[in-house]
């Protein structure tokens, strides 16, 4: 091998090396399951929720959210992720709307009922897929007086409107943080946040979407790095500011 071809094959195998490979978040392939509504009419009852997500108006998620059943909502690892829902017309062509589809947001818990069979009322016991849907939600795929409809959903990268929202609640030495609006795989396997005097600490889960820390970081600034369920993970430097109080919600430049 010549000189100057050895030397386009160490160029090129530095660039190679040099980029950073963004892998996107890939649709899962079609699973059957069964979905129900909760909510009413205007989806009303389904504001707060086992994710914490609070007003889902003021989140931007609206009314195109659902509840997840105990295996898919996973002790709250199943937050944020976004599904695409439609209706199994070949298996139920009396309450499916032939045709239609909708995206949500997995926002609640719908618990198991292990008094009733899993064909019979306990919809969400393991090892069961349901989906407790938002009623405008559901309404998009299946006739109300159905009930409960087969469906057919893939897991589908959230869209995420603008970037990753922070909001920071707590205390002196605690602080509870509500991470909403992550985009691509839309749930998180874990979270760190770091002050300017202080090195990357990690968080835990503690209920829902709401990550915690423990250590004084009142007065600094705020970093946060969060990894994603397929593993991507992002860092968002300096994202609030020493002045910032508890209650405040802080929204990063970019998303996943």
């Amino acid at each position: 091998m010549g000189k100057s071809a050895a030397f386009v094959l160490v160029v090129l195998g530095f660039c190679y090396l040099s980029v950073p490979l963004t892998v996107a978040f890939d649709a899962s392939g079609w699973v059957k399951g069964h979905a129900t509504f909760y909510g009413g009419s205007d989806g009303s009852g389904t504001m707060g929720g086992a994710c914490g997500y609070g007003d889902l108006y003021t989140i931007g998620y609206g009314t195109a959210t659902a509840a997840l059943s105990t295996v898919m909502f996973n002790d709250g690892a199943g937050c944020g992720q976004c599904y695409t829902i439609k209706c199994d017309y070949d298996s139920d062509p009396q309450w499916c709307l032939q045709g239609k589809q909708v995206t949500v947001t997995a926002t609640n818990f719908c618990p198991p009922n292990y008094a009733e069979p899993n064909n019979a009322g306990g919809w969400c016991n393991p090892p069961l897929s349901h989906f407790d849907m938002a009623q405008p939600a559901w309404e998009k795929i299946g006739i109300v007086k159905g009930g409960i409809i087969p469906v057919m959903f893939q897991r589908v990268p959230c869209a995420g409107n603008g970037g990753v929202r922070f909001t920071i609640n707590g205390r002196d030495y605690f602080q509870l943080v509500l991470i909403t609006n992550v985009g691509g795989a839309g749930s998180i396997q874990s979270a760190m946040i770091k002050g300017t005097k202080t090195g990357w600490v990690s968080m835990s889960r503690n209920w829902g979407s709401n990550w915690q820390a423990n250590g004084y970081m009142d007065g600094q600034a705020l970093s946060f790095k969060i990894t994603t369920t397929d593993g991507v993970t992002k860092q968002f430097d300096d994202l609030a500011p020493p002045s910032w109080r508890f209650g405040q919600t802080f929204t990063s430049p970019t998303n996943f």
